[in-house]
């Protein structure tokens, strides 16, 4: 039993008190008894917020206390009640006024159409919030008819529509008595939105990657308005947009909805039409989802959210603000570079080598799929330091928008290969495996490449140095020699003849 049941049976147990006493006293009753309204006294309307259910949850909507088991409560609704003036439920004349103005009262403009019946609006008495059960009380009220809205809710909520209580109503269990205490349980639709990203197959600047959004049908019988917005951050280049309801329900691009793409604030809008809205309302159990494809233009770490309006209402309304749209979840994808830096043993700089890097070991190994950066698939250590940031790369350790651990998937390891050495060095002689992190890509150094000599230093002989240059000249002068003497001989030889 909830708290207004417990001091509806008390109110009960002390009237059953004093009609009891009255009569061990002799005294007659008052002059309104229990089947006639007590024009004097004041009741309440309770007012009990908890969301819609997708099915009906087959509660009684007679003003008593109902069971709410497994029923979420909505917290932070605040309501307004104003009294209509010029209808006297203490009279019959009063109840046949009331029963004409609900035959013209309207739910979009309600205070238009009880003016123009004749009656008008008393002062708001104080506006209630709903607590975390998803109550709120109006205490002390007089007889009478009385307008109930809701005049301020949480974003991502479409609001219950306002509605008309009589303090009396007739109880419908004991039906010789008024009910003074009257529950009503106004239901909300509460839209939440989810978003996650794509991007473990994304590498280099340029590559796609996709948002998906998805997001809840109102649960209303009449949705008036519904779109979803996504302002993508500017280091994302738009590719395309796809949608689809999650239970595969057919929804035509120009009927049902249509994309739009705003260039100068790179934002995509998908909104339904009214065609659309009346699909959507006819699978208020299913989800709509967004499919949004980007590709990077810069590093970063770029943080996106969605918004998601599930009203007209909502359309006018700053997000963050009560009634505005629901934001989704932030999502991050994360992109940065390495910083290496050429030197020969001895520490000195070495400009003029050249990089390819490679997203796979096998790839490294066998010279396949360099990734290609900018069109560039090659760079070149041109800093006189011998410094070189490659960059454009997604972090090695995130990916999907978390964090991912070697081995994982999405995990990057990247590898260099270097394919041009340096002036009178060696070429490395396998690939150097690195990752991109947080932490890498910037002005400090993440990684020393030392280059040897050719032929590690050794000179090889007969390469021109000054040690083989004279052993050149010492053969030459022998060779020479040996000529003149052989020429000398066969003259002698000759005159002896």
């Amino acid at each position: 039993m909830n708290k207004y049941a417990r001091r509806r049976g008390f109110r009960a147990g002390l009237a059953a008190a004093a009609v009891a006493a009255l009569a061990a006293l002799g005294m007659a009753a008052p002059a309104h008894a229990a089947p006639l309204v007590d024009p004097t006294a004041t009741g309440s309307i309770a007012v009990h917020k908890f969301e819609r259910f997708v099915a009906p949850s087959n509660l009684d909507n007679n003003g008593t206390p109902v069971d709410t088991t497994g029923l979420n409560p909505v917290a932070g609704v605040e309501f307004q009640v104003r009294q209509v003036q010029g209808i006297d439920l203490a009279t019959n004349g009063g109840w046949a006024d009331a029963s004409g103005l609900a035959g013209v009262f309207d739910e979009a403009d309600p205070e238009a159409s009880i003016t123009g019946a004749g009656y008008t609006l008393g002062t708001a008495f104080p506006p209630q919030v709903t607590d975390a059960d998803g109550d709120a009380l109006f205490a002390g009220l007089p007889v009478g008819l009385y307008l109930v809205e809701e005049t301020s809710y949480p974003a991502g909520i479409t609001p219950s529509a306002p509605f008309l209580v009589s303090i009396p109503m007739t109880d419908p269990t004991d039906r010789n008595t008024w009910m003074y205490d009257v529950h009503v349980y106004p239901k909300n639709s509460i839209t939440t939105a989810g978003k996650v990203v794509n991007d473990a197959d994304a590498i280099r600047l340029g590559d796609e990657l996709t948002f998906t959004i998805t997001a809840d049908i109102p649960n209303e019988d009449v949705i008036d308005g519904y779109k979803i917005v996504d302002p993508l951050d500017a280091k994302l280049d738009y590719v395309s947009t796809s949608v689809r309801l999650s239970n595969g329900a057919t929804i035509v691009l120009g009927t049902d909805y249509t994309i739009d793409y705003v260039a100068g604030t790179n934002t995509v809008t998908v909104e339904f039409t009214e065609v659309g809205r009346q699909v959507l309302a006819a699978n208020k159990a299913a989800q709509v989802i967004v499919e949004v494809v980007t590709s990077v233009n810069e590093v970063g770490e770029i943080v996106n959210t969605a918004l998601v309006y599930p009203n007209e209402a909502s359309f006018n309304i700053t997000p963050g603000d009560p009634g505005g749209p629901t934001t989704t979840p932030s999502v991050e994808t994360r992109w940065g570079g390495v910083t290496i830096q050429k030197v020969d043993p001895a520490g000195g700089a070495l400009p003029g080598a050249v990089f390819q890097v490679f997203a796979s070991e096998a790839d490294a190994l066998n010279q396949t799929n360099p990734i290609t950066i900018d069109g560039e698939a090659s760079f070149e250590v041109v800093d006189l330091n011998g410094v070189l940031t490659i960059t454009g790369l997604r972090y090695s350790d995130f990916a999907n928008g978390g964090t991912v651990a070697p081995g994982e998937p999405g995990f990057i390891q990247y590898y260099l290969v270097e394919t041009v050495a340096p002036d009178g060095h060696e070429l490395l002689a396998a690939p150097i495996p690195f990752t991109v992190t947080a932490t890498t890509g910037g002005a400090s150094v993440d990684i020393v490449i030392e280059n040897v000599p050719h032929n590690a230093g050794f000179e090889l002989p007969l390469t021109g140095g000054t040690g083989t240059g004279l052993l050149y000249l010492v053969g030459a002068g022998l060779v020479a020699a040996g000529v003149v003497l052989l020429v000398v001989r066969r003259r002698r030889a000759a005159a002896l003849i």
